[in-house]
């Protein structure tokens, strides 16, 4: 006869479910152990120049882009709180010392700090365990600024005349002023005002370009997007 082997004994299976594993600042070690990993791997490949780092649209909290990159764990709990699902791991495409980093993803929804959900205090601040994302004293969301809105005249449909104005109705009145970021003219073809725009992503969150058989051939994102300031001003 064979020989029954409990869980636990010599040869036998481990009883993980009766293992608890501790967990550390609300991850377990095991995340935490490749988080650490993960970062220590892509800071020891030399930094970001030296990857070629591609400038990232970041959540609040995370404008200072050499504290974040070095103090990111790549341990994901930004990308799970986030409400509205507007916060995404960054791919290897923007510089190996980004991968797994938080960028913002403003195809669905758009970055209101939480309002409805945390009173207006960003989760994904609230919940970093190593502060990579740290808004700084008397930081707002009128006075944050993630990025700035640039449309593509190319493959913006109402600058063929055909009357979208999407982003412009879902554009928030920018920092208390009783105008938005982005207006229409004569033709109701709509403009930026960059000085007004923080970057929260509405806009893009609503234009239709692709969806509605972009103009230009070949066009592989949206006709309004926002561009982190390094890439604009760069």
């Amino acid at each position: 006869m064979t020989q029954e082997t409990k869980p636990g004994e010599a040869g036998g299976i481990p009883d993980q479910k009766a293992q608890s594993e501790p967990t550390y600042a609300g991850m377990t070690r095991r995340t935490l152990c490749l988080g650490v990993g993960g970062a220590v791997v892509m800071l020891g490949l030399g930094g970001a120049k030296v990857v070629g780092s591609a400038p990232i649209t970041r959540p609040p909290g995370g404008q200072d882009e050499d504290h974040l990159v070095s103090a990111c764990i790549r341990c994901q709990k930004c990308v799970e709180v986030c409400p509205r699902h507007a916060i995404t791991p960054a791919h290897v495409e923007t510089g190996l010392i980004n991968l797994r980093t938080p960028t913002m993803n403003f195809r669905e929804d758009y970055c209101d700090w939480c309002v409805e959900e945390n009173g207006g205090e960003p989760l994904c601040v609230k919940v970093c365990p190593t502060q990579a994302l740290k808004l700084p004293e008397g930081a707002t969301e009128d006075n944050t600024i993630i990025g700035k809105a640039v449309i593509d005249e190319d493959t913006c449909l109402a600058f063929r005349l055909t009357g979208c104005r999407f982003c412009y109705d879902a554009c928030i009145e920018a920092r208390g002023e009783d105008k938005k970021a982005i207006e229409l003219d004569e033709n109701n073809r709509p403009h930026v005002t960059a000085d007004l725009c923080n970057g929260c992503g509405a806009c893009e969150s609503v234009c239709v370009s692709l969806q509605n058989g972009s103009i230009s051939s070949g066009a592989r994102e949206r006709a309004i997007v926002i561009r982190p300031l390094e890439a604009i001003e760069g």
